[in-house]
């Protein structure tokens, strides 16, 4: 059972359900409700699946604020913590829903990789990924689903190769992250699905013990080997960077390609440019335009804190919906508007402090690969069905298109 949000704090019964689905005609908004939550004030007290009563923040600025406080917790297992989904508790995969010291000490254990220079060192291999890619795409029949032609495939593989993975299981650690994040998904089938990925990685730093290479999973089993990380929390942190390394990438190539066809006149600014300037304004504004991660972060107020006047108490719950931030039109003028000129840099599409996305510099250069190539190869790319047609994702905790068909 997904969380049932029963409405802004003077009226219980005004927003019918969160997350929700985004209104049909507006796959890239917000959805209504949460924007007339917004519109109503800084705060909402709502409802989730559990029977209990959280705050909902709806601006920019609060939700900062929030982010950096030290008074709350990222622990999913701290009192008032605002579950998603029964058993969300019991599929713990790593430092993300952990709160410092240990989690900045996890962290720090595969912070290396995802450093802008060794991330930037990568870029020659990924581009050469993306044209092979739309290469095979090119020389095949039309229609193409882009999901599977390019937008899953490239930072699947690069992921694989970053953690030392097989990129031949892709079909099967594929299909288990997908029931990790679908919210409507039975609490066994989530379980089962955790617990195969994190037998697999088990199993996988088991053949890397006795054959370690220059991949992060080897980093990792030697952390193991020294003490310094239990064997579940190292196949934890493996599922948790598998997972995030392809998921999030894959929807925002497919769903940002979407939004620049239904908006040709910002689509034409990336594919007559060579412009990396451009290109990285680009992708700043299409990951603040579409927020691609749905349900909003979550956290547990450890003590008293005011947000907006408000006074919230410790073992309190809150919601920070960062679709609502990115849409804030306080922090973004005109904010409905896609705009890839636009200054977007300040976006919350990554979080804020210090659980922030740790690969973050390599979903933007993948970013910047693909929206830097695809339009300009394909200059008649186009929708091969009618966009009401296509299946959304609104049964994930990621937001995005199941399949996209297109032709040229």
């Amino acid at each position: 059972m997904a969380d049932t949000l029963t409405g802004a704090e003077h009226d219980p019964a005004r927003v019918p359900g969160f997350p929700m689905p985004r209104a049909a005609g507006c796959p890239f908004d917000p959805p209504p409700a949460l924007t007339a939550a917004r519109q109503e004030g800084p705060l909402a007290r709502v409802r989730l699946w559990d029977g209990k009563d959280y705050w909902l923040l709806t601006r920019y600025a609060d939700q900062r604020a929030v982010l950096l406080d030290p008074r709350v917790s990222a622990d999913l297992t701290s009192p008032g913590y605002p579950l998603q989904a029964p058993g969300d508790g019991k599929n713990n995969i790593g430092f993300v829903l952990m709160d410092d010291p240990e989690h900045a000490r996890l962290r720090r254990m595969v912070t290396a990789p995802f450093a802008i220079k060794r991330v930037e060192a990568l870029r020659p291999a990924v581009q050469t990924i993306a044209d092979d890619l739309v290469d095979a795409m090119l020389a095949g029949p039309k229609p193409v689903d882009l999901v599977q032609a390019l937008a899953l495939p490239l930072p699947s593989l690069v992921i694989c190769a970053l953690l030392g993975v097989p990129y031949d299981d892709h079909d099967f650690f594929q299909e288990n992250s997908r029931i990790l994040i679908k919210r409507d998904a039975a609490v066994a089938e989530r379980t089962a699905a955790h617990g195969k990925l994190i037998g697999y990685l088990d199993e996988l730093m088991g053949e890397k013990t006795a054959h370690p290479g220059d991949d992060l999973l080897s980093g990792l089993v030697a952390r193991v080997e020294s003490g310094e990380l239990s064997r579940t929390d190292a196949a934890r942190m493996g599922v948790l960077l598998l997972l995030a390394g392809h998921e999030t990438t894959a929807n925002m190539i497919a769903l940002g390609t979407l939004a620049l066809l239904e908006h040709p006149e910002q689509l034409a600014l990336l594919r007559d440019t060579d412009d990396p300037k451009l290109i990285a304004s680009a992708v700043e504004e299409l990951l603040r335009y579409l927020s691609i991660v749905h349900g909003g972060r979550r956290r547990a107020v450890l003590a008293d804190i005011e947000v907006a006047g408000q006074l919230i108490r410790a073992g309190e719950g809150v919601i920070l919906p960062n679709d609502l931030a990115n849409r804030d039109p306080e922090a973004f003028p005109d904010p409905d508007r896609l705009d890839l000129t636009r200054d977007a840099r300040r976006h919350v599409a990554f979080g804020f402090g210090v659980h922030q996305c740790l690969g973050q510099p390599l979903a933007r250069m993948e970013l910047q690969v693909v929206y830097g190539t695809l339009y300009r190869r394909v200059p008649g790319l186009r929708l091969a069905a009618d966009i009401a047609e296509l299946p959304f994702k609104h049964d994930g905790s990621v937001y995005g298109v199941h399949e996209l068909p297109v032709t040229w």
